[in-house]
């Protein structure tokens, strides 16, 4: 086989490689091949390595309450803002040190606010990864006022359909949440719709997704966002389309590949375009489930699931030793 153009454009292997780390994977693998590296994501953590990565940082208040060191990116008046950066679960020590009733996306405003500031003309907020179900009331709280917002294209980058005052419920548990607290959240959340409705003139209960980041996508919207499909989006954003174009072969993935990998997911986005610009595409996933494999095989797309192909012991601590032996592995053959 001579040399081929290898395109690199994954979402991340939750805790075990980011989007770039699998890009630098395929590289390894692909000795002796053209490899170009367009990390992915949906939206949620991930999303500012798909632009480039960060190149700003603001101290900003956390989650529950202390001050973070955020990081951001603002790069042509483009701002892209992981929220996860300000406000996430992370921040709070996870689930077991997080304050569910107490958690704010304050900080998440503030960036935002600080992306205003420094003349940002579209502003990109990745979901996901929160601490917070407050509805994105502390972010609104920390906004500029409307009349700086005009002229500004907010965009909220999302991965789910979760209605606004389901967030509790389907997230909370994750979040440290009892059945208590989801409870008393969910009642906050209803009366926000109220809230917002006549304090923005937004009915935003029955928005598919608004429910997103415990809430915060409904938040903005009533702000006046708009919602868009974070793969799709960050997609359009980066032009991966004429990236795929020009590549011979496209590998894309993430750490579990299901059902839902091809509703809104990055894996999903990269079968359609390579569909259409006629280009093979290689699936790696660390593991892949039997109905995934069975729709990838009914597509003609290839696949290497990681736990099957090098055990779970090397899939789960060597991840990127495994993409890159899988990657040199279907290159010689």
């Amino acid at each position: 086989m001579g040399a081929m153009h290898v395109l690199a454009c994954a979402d991340k292997f939750r805790g075990t490689l980011t989007a770039p780390e699998f890009g630098a994977a395929v590289a390894a693998g692909a000795e002796g091949h053209e490899v170009v590296i367009q990390p992915l994501a949906d939206g949620g953590e991930g999303t500012l390595d798909a632009f480039g990565g960060p190149n700003r940082r603001t101290t900003v208040t956390g989650p529950l309450g202390e001050p973070v060191d955020a990081a951001w990116r603002l790069s042509g008046g483009r701002a892209v803002i992981e929220m996860a950066r300000a406000s996430g679960l992370s921040l709070a020590g996870g689930a077991d040190g997080n304050e569910p009733l107490e958690a704010t996306t304050a900080g998440t405003g503030e960036l935002i606010a600080k992306a205003v500031e420094a003349g940002a003309s579209e502003i990109i907020v990745g979901l996901g990864g929160s601490a917070t179900t407050d509805g994105g009331l502390g972010a609104l709280r920390a906004l500029p006022a409307p009349s700086r917002l005009r002229g500004v294209d907010l965009v909220v980058a999302c991965d789910v359909e979760t209605r606004f005052t389901d967030a509790a419920q389907v997230f909370g548990p994750q979040k440290g949440a009892t059945a208590a607290q989801i409870r008393l959240l969910t009642a906050r959340l209803e009366r926000l719709v109220d809230v917002y409705r006549s304090e923005h003139g937004t009915d935003i209960a029955g928005v598919e997704g608004g429910g997103a980041a415990g809430g915060l996508a409904g938040g903005l919207i009533a702000a006046g966002a708009r919602l868009e499909s974070g793969a799709a989006l960050i997609a359009d954003a980066v032009e991966l389309y004429d990236k795929i174009e020009n590549a011979d072969l496209v590998v894309t993935g993430e750490g579990r590949v299901d059902a839902t990998s091809f509703d809104g997911k990055v894996v999903g986005e990269v079968i359609k375009l390579a569909a259409a610009a006629e280009c093979d595409v290689l699936v790696i996933g660390g593991r892949i489930d039997d109905e995934a494999r069975q729709r990838l095989d009914d597509l003609g797309v290839a696949w290497v699931d990681l736990v099957g192909a090098h055990g779970e012991t090397t899939a789960l601590t060597a991840t990127a030793d495994a993409v890159a032996a899988s990657i040199s592995d279907v290159l010689s053959r």
